[in-house]
């Protein structure tokens, strides 16, 4: 939609991670290094944690691009409440192996087999899992029995970790000792700075060609990364509101103002979705989020009125244009042969 108006090539601010759009923070560069080290190892798990939307899976798959892919055999799999056997099969399933009906005997002896294959044609195998932080410690067992499989003293299989930052406590439960001796790398990812945030958007609108339209104001960067916390996922979300708010009016600067309303907006709908799922209030974040203007009710009635004021002229042009095609209609003369007339 507002692709075309801003003569963008494509969307700058999906959510659904690319590793086109991989911008290298120092954060970022550091936890690369972190993987590189852990991949030339060729063996253990290598963990990755971060807050939801941080740009864990997007690192990743950056990792992976840089690799050469015909040597590459990688699956991925998102953790859940998953018992022993449910694992394997999630693993077996990843990999493309059949899984439904099978044993556990009989699906380690898939696994095995077809990871050892693959190491016979020069290949890794990687294993990337998501949300590491619901694995159960039967689970996490399963998948360290799979680092035991080894060809020639080389193993067989290697497991990204990847986990919101709770996952780090749980690292350290005597439930995950033995795992803890597995992990060859890891490391936390952390928010951009205010630096680093405006960066992320300028390449991100660079990607797609942008040529300096729209533009920023520097309180408009503030303002965004205020919102956002630095976390990327959050500023894709709020970028691409705003360059949408920016093309229904037909904006082509933005400034703290435009920003200020589009963060309005969503915490308006935030607020309307909990309401509307009758989720029980969190007396502290309402009171944070109160806090953080006494204001902001006012504010958001003065911006509801704009919004009106903005909107009526244009319905009644609507209305004026539709009655007056009426009226023509009306003045035209029946047909020879319309039997409506």
């Amino acid at each position: 939609m507002y692709e075309d108006y801003y003569r963008f090539s494509a969307k700058p601010f999906q959510l659904n991670p690319d590793p086109r759009f991989f911008y290298g923070s120092k954060g970022h560069k550091r936890a690369m290094a972190y993987l590189d080290y852990g991949l030339s190892l060729g063996e253990g798990f290598i963990v990755i944690t971060g807050e939801v939307g941080a740009g864990k899976t997007t690192l990743v798959r950056n990792l992976f691009r840089q690799l050469e892919a015909h040597n590459l055999v990688a699956a991925q799999l998102v953790s859940t409440q998953l018992d022993a056997e449910d694992t394997l099969r999630s693993v077996a399933a990843s990999f493309g192996l059949e899984h439904e009906g099978l044993t556990k005997s009989a699906l380690l002896k898939n696994l095995e087999s077809f990871l050892a294959a693959a190491a016979r044609q020069g290949k890794r195998a990687l294993l990337v899992v998501d949300e590491a932080q619901n694995l159960t410690p039967r689970a996490v067992e399963e998948l360290r029995m799979l680092s035991n499989f080894q060809n020639d003293e080389r193993s067989l299989i290697q497991t990204f970790l990847l986990g919101q930052p709770e996952f780090r406590g749980i690292l350290q439960s005597p439930d995950m000792q033995q795992l803890r001796q597995r992990v060859v790398a890891s490391y936390h990812l952390g928010p951009l700075d205010a630096d680093e945030t405006r960066g992320y958007i300028e390449h991100r609108l660079r990607t797609v060609g942008w040529q300096g339209m729209p533009g920023f104001d520097d309180d408009a960067f503030a303002a965004l990364h205020r919102f956002s916390g630095g976390i990327p996922r959050r500023l894709n979300t709020t970028c691409d509101r705003l360059l949408l708010f920016g093309f229904l009016e037909e904006k082509r600067h933005f400034g703290e103002a435009e920003v200020d309303e589009v963060i309005a907006d969503l915490r308006s709908e935030v607020a309307h979705q909990d309401f509307d799922r009758g989720a029980k209030p969190d007396a502290r974040a309402a009171d944070a989020f109160y806090a953080e203007d006494g204001g902001r009710l006012a504010q958001r009635i003065e911006q509801l009125e704009r919004s009106v004021n903005r909107i009526l002229p244009i319905v009644r042009k609507i209305l004026y244009t539709v009655s007056e095609r009426e009226a023509a209609n009306d003045d035209t003369p029946p047909g020879p042969h319309d039997p409506a007339r």
